[in-house]
């Protein structure tokens, strides 16, 4: 396989104040149905369309139909309530979980497919981090007395999902865990009687969800938390959690290592060389906007470590990792496009010229996106 440089995008994207305003639940019960679903509808296949203009191989929806990337499992199932902490979304489970809406990751996905010429990508949360975040022991304890054995009921949910992305013929699936990655700092794993048990725990349940789905390109996204403007949460390289990764049944690691939190490069050699590895070379946090310069210079600094085959290039993580973070949509374009141009240079230096028996596939790509449907 030809080095490529994919580029991609980690999932969410900046959400206008309309489309923040039209989530709230009181805005559909007033449109209704039919009305909230048109326009959102015309928002998505804008932001679809802004990511294949900056010229990505691999687009997602912005997650802007969910009210938070990790909200969407309350639109699956019921069992949730879903409060506001200022004009952050917040969502609890408070009865034991009934699927609602099966397979609705893969409709979501199936809608990017039919409004773009790039490869569409489901994102999902994994059970540990939905059980970190969803599960309060005063509310939650009547329907699920521990926290763990909430996460272990999301297992089948979240195998309910994978096979309806696999029957919809969609192929590229990531789970989201910043809670794995945050025990990569000391501060972090002093919180708990015992981490190793915590992580094991985290990278068994995944790995159940994953098992029998061999078929799917799935990956992990492993962040240190991004809070936007304000930074990160953890800090600290990878080591730590180097032998739970090598762990996980994925196909690629999606890492981010723009920030300085983020540590050395030459982990990358330590993980698994049948693994293809997403490195996070765009930061999506401060107002600086990479150039394809500085770009190209974080990607080459993991070449010595990890070959240029194996990488595809996306930011370090969502551009709107809580629903009400106040990125500019055009600043996250801006850098989307730098990404593009950077895989370009890259691909003229580390990139053999194709032949005529390579069928041309390549020439057919504009600025780095496929014109072709995948």
């Amino acid at each position: 396989m030809k080095p490529r440089f994919l580029t991609s995008v980690v999932g969410s994207m900046p959400r206008p104040q309309f489309v923040r305003d039209l989530l709230r639940p009181e805005s559909r019960r007033a449109l209704g149905d039919a009305e909230f679903t048109r326009r959102l509808d015309a928002a998505v296949a804008y932001v679809i369309t802004m990511q294949e203009a900056a010229g990505l191989d691999i687009v997602s929806d912005g997650e802007w139909r969910r009210l938070s990337y990790i909200g969407v499992i309350a639109d699956i199932c019921d069992g949730f309530e879903v409060g506001y902490h200022g004009d952050q979304p917040w969502t609890t489970v408070v009865r034991p979980i009934e699927v609602r809406q099966p397979g609705l990751v893969a409709r979501e996905a199936i809608f990017v497919r039919d409004h773009s010429h790039a490869e569409p990508k489901v994102a999902l949360s994994s059970p540990y981090l939905l059980g970190q975040r969803m599960w309060d022991p005063g509310r939650s304890a009547a329907a699920y007395p521990t926290r763990e054995a909430f996460m272990r009921a999301l297992v089948p949910v979240l195998r309910g999902e994978l096979e309806a992305v696999r029957r919809a013929g969609l192929t590229r699936v990531q789970f989201d865990d910043p809670h794995l990655c945050l025990f990569v700092d000391e501060r972090v794993r002093r919180q708990f009687d015992d981490p190793t048990a915590e992580l094991d725990l985290g990278v068994g349940l995944l790995n159940e969800i994953l098992d029998g789905f061999n078929d799917l390109w799935t990956a992990i996204h492993l962040c240190r938390r991004n809070k936007a403007r304000q930074g990160w949460v953890g800090e600290g390289g990878y080591e730590p959690i180097l032998g739970h990764l090598r762990r996980l049944r994925v196909k690629e690691y999606m890492l981010e290592f723009s920030i300085p939190a983020a540590g050395d490069y030459a982990v990358l050699r330590d993980l698994p060389e049948d693994r293809a590895i997403g490195l996070g070379c765009v930061d999506c946090r401060g107002e600086h906007i990479d150039t394809p310069e500085e770009i190209v210079a974080r990607v080459e600094k993991a070449l010595p470590y990890v070959s240029a085959e194996r990488l595809t290039l996306h930011p370090d993580c969502g551009f709107a990792p809580g629903s009400a973070a106040d990125i500019p949509i055009d600043e996250a374009y801006r850098k989307l496009c730098n990404e593009v141009a950077a895989a370009r240079l890259l691909r003229e230096r580390y990139c053999p010229p194709l032949s005529v028996s390579d069928g041309g596939a390549e020439s057919s790509r504009r600025g780095g996106a496929a014109t072709r449907r995948w």
